[in-house]
């Protein structure tokens, strides 16, 4: 059985004894506020799809992205997909998607029958290498394809490069769909993330940095953009006193008990956020001495510090990333290699893909530590002890 919270893009992570409390990587952080928004949706009467707590939930969420409207929907691929079709993306277009991403960002665009088209990342973020993606356009326009939008990942909290990337975009026309799924509350040159581009998308999976159990987001100025994800998310139901349908439609729409989770989850985002901060900086401590380990991203000071992932280079620090896995999971506590790149995924074999060897070697040598900020002080000191722990006893030897 699936266990609330965590990530669930790898399948074969090393075994975890069934004994002991076990310390997750990212599980929901919700306490007695939430609960009273919850109890006071239900004694509201609004369980249905819409009501009150979902309008005020898309009216807050758009205010604090700094975004003209918003649409709730039940979950980030849903809004991935409202995203591309609302951008005008068709089913001969081709998508560029960053290799290193969960597989949903790769998958909205072949649920419209578009063709997904990987580039690799910058080894020191893990977002989306510009330079790359730069030439990919070019090489694509070149032979006559057309590129119905580009979908930037800001990875592990952190926003891709959008001052290189937006005007690269704008020159060669190509829409850009922020997948923002992992970067709530983050910036960007002092703007939020979710707000770059044509539209943004947000996640509110259980393992994110709010949730709303399960829900997602679209996010932007373009209000016709906005009305048509709604009526499209709405089984494209016309406004008629009867059901009457012109267009095939889909059952995307958050419910207003989750939207009220929501609700509650916003108010304590800047707490959250500054709870993994904390984390994030007791990692760089531990790790700041150790030669050939690197936290990803740490430079960015205005990151959500969704995940925190370390680097490693074995013939450095004479060990490996499954070392300190497997080490954690005798201890109980969880890790998780970094995405599996797209181009190495079954279903994209044969993919067309521009790569440098960059997300290669992140999900070979890229291992992502707890990072919730619902983990106790406890819990955090028995990780840092556990690594440290680790740390001592091989420090000084090199691979053979």
């Amino acid at each position: 059985m699936p266990v609330p919270g965590r990530l669930a893009d790898v399948a074969d992570s090393p075994p975890r004894p069934h004994t002991g409390d076990t310390v997750y990587l990212s599980p929901p952080d919700v306490g007695p506020l939430e609960e009273s928004y919850l109890i006071a949706a239900l004694r509201s009467g609004w369980v249905a799809p819409v009501g009150p707590d979902l309008q005020a939930f898309e009216h807050d969420v758009a205010t604090r992205v700094g975004t003209g409207g918003a649409v709730a929907v039940n979950s980030g691929t849903a809004a991935l997909h409202l995203a591309l079709l609302g951008v005008g993306v068709g089913p001969t277009d081709v998508v560029i998607v960053p290799t290193l991403t969960f597989v949903a960002t790769a998958n909205a665009a072949r649920y419209i029958g578009a063709r997904p088209v990987f580039v690799d990342c910058d080894p020191r973020t893990g977002n989306v290498d510009v330079d790359l993606a730069a030439d990919l356009i070019r090489a694509l326009r070149a032979r006559g394809e057309r590129v119905g939008a580009i979908v930037p990942v800001d990875m592990f909290g952190s926003c891709a490069d959008y001052g290189a990337l937006l005007p690269l975009c704008a020159e060669t026309d190509v829409p850009v769909v922020e997948d923002a799924a992992e970067a709530l509350g983050a910036c960007h040159a002092g703007r939020p993330a979710g707000s770059f581009g044509r539209v943004g998308v947000l996640s509110f999976n259980g393992n994110k940095i709010m949730t709303t159990s399960g829900g997602g987001m679209l996010v932007c100025d373009d209000a016709a953009l906005l009305a048509r994800a709604r009526h499209l998310a709405t089984q494209a139901r016309e406004p008629a006193r009867h059901y009457e349908h012109h267009e095939t439609g889909y059952n995307y729409r958050l419910s207003n008990l989750l939207a009220a989770l929501g609700r509650a989850q916003l108010l304590r985002l800047d707490q959250m956020i500054a709870r993994r901060r904390h984390l994030r900086d007791e990692y760089a401590k531990l790790f700041a001495p150790v030669p050939g380990v690197r936290l990803v991203g740490a430079q960015d000071a205005e990151s959500n510090c969704w995940l925190t992932v370390i680097a490693v280079e074995p013939q450095r620090c004479g060990w490996r990333a499954d070392d300190l896995a497997r080490h954690l999971a005798e201890r109980n506590i969880e890790t998780r290699p970094v995405w599996k790149p797209m181009h190495l995924q079954p279903m994209h074999a044969g993919a067309e893909s521009l790569l440098t060897g960059a997300a290669e070697r992140l999900f070979t040598d890229g291992l992502t530590l707890p990072s919730g900020s619902a983990l106790t002080e406890p819990q955090i000191a028995r990780v840092l002890a556990a690594i440290d722990e680790f740390l001592s006893a091989r420090t000084g030897p090199s691979l053979s």
